[in-house]
């Protein structure tokens, strides 16, 4: 039953939070300190990519990279926290509020255009994890301890509802906005500008993005050597396919639960129960841990905010503001920085 699912999926999860502050003494806090360093790295050059994206949309503004950077670090953070990726709506605001004469849609598609790059790396990752004899297969993910996933795997034909459901509400939508169509498809077109220039996309975003793919491998490799699980080119890939079925089903924050559970079964015969438990939480809680610090840092610094909660607030604020075409509620620009003008 699914409250069975949800107790027996949270069970676990603790279980192996216990484990991981009962093993906190065996691990490389150099190492581990050194893959959240790493982490973040891999985040900023996640950020550069965004900039480039929003340079060719907005090509006559200024798109300063330490405010696009602060708003990356803040909304990633933020969703190691709050479910369903709630960080995205806070790194929209900010971003949006942060480019001059810029609107939502156009925002919201350059966010898209970094999902292409996602995608062309998840596939062959997964495609590799799902060979190699550990990772379970799709309908294998109903017995995990993981209350989201295998509430979905549980029943296909329910999955399938969901699914179509959802298509249907966006054909809907689609039709009730039918006046506002063309206007908001030119505006999001424009998000996408850098697609249609292919050298441009390649090397100011693609290959950005794969360089910070890299830090990323580099930092779960740092995290796997700090908790005994043992880094190689091997177990990084199955870390990253576990994180790609965990993007699937963002329930949770940050994919805890999903995350902690396929890691377990994937790294079962690598290392001792204890040792998998403790990592399978322990690279969660660090990731969470350096995100959350570097993003409210961010808020507070470049943004002047002194809680999520503020930013939440300012966001329907603006949002508001605009809707009823009043005079959008202003922010500090970053230091150095020329003032943000507001329409």
């Amino acid at each position: 039953m699914p409250r069975a699912s949800i107790l027996d999926g949270a069970g676990s999860f603790l279980d192996a939070v216990q484990s991981f502050f009962d093993s906190l003494a065996q691990v490389d806090l150099l190492t581990l300190v050194a893959g959240m360093a790493v982490f973040v790295a891999y985040l900023s050059m996640r950020a550069k990519a965004l900039q480039n994206t929003l340079k060719a949309a907005y090509p006559d503004e200024q798109v300063p990279y330490r405010r696009i950077w602060g708003a990356y670090i803040a909304a990633y953070g933020f969703n190691n926290i709050v479910p369903a990726r709630g960080g995205d709506v806070i790194k929209l605001f900010l971003v949006k509020t942060s480019v001059s004469r810029s609107r939502y849609p156009a925002i919201a598609a350059t966010f898209a255009v970094e999902q292409i790059f996602d995608a062309t790396m998840a596939v062959p990752v997964l495609l590799f994890a799902f060979t190699q004899g550990v990772f379970p297969k799709p309908p294998d993910f109903s017995q995990l301890d993981a209350f989201d996933l295998s509430w979905l795997a549980q029943d296909v034909q329910r999955t399938i509802f969901l699914l179509t459901a959802t298509a249907i509400l966006l054909l809907v939508a689609f039709a009730l906005l039918s006046r506002r169509v063309v206007a908001f498809w030119r505006t999001v077109r424009q998000g996408f500008t850098i697609l249609f220039d292919r050298r441009r996309y390649l090397r100011e975003v693609w290959l950005v993005q794969f360089g910070g793919w890299l830090l990323r491998c580099a930092a779960f490799w740092l995290f796997l050597e700090a908790f005994g699980v043992g880094g190689s080119v091997r177990n990084v890939l199955l870390v990253l396919g576990v994180n790609a079925i965990a993007a699937l089903v963002p329930f949770t924050p940050g994919g805890a639960g999903v995350q902690q559970a396929l890691l377990l079964k994937v790294f079962a015969g690598a290392a001792g129960a204890a040792t998998v438990a403790a990592y399978s939480v322990g690279q969660q809680i660090a990731i969470a841990a350096v995100s959350i610090t570097v993003g409210f840092t961010a808020l507070v610094t470049i943004f002047g905010f002194r809680s999520f909660k503020d930013v939440v607030r300012a966001g329907r604020e603006h949002r508001e503001a605009e809707r009823n075409g009043g005079a959008s509620p202003a922010m500090a620009p970053a230091r150095g920085e020329p003032p943000i003008a507001r329409r």
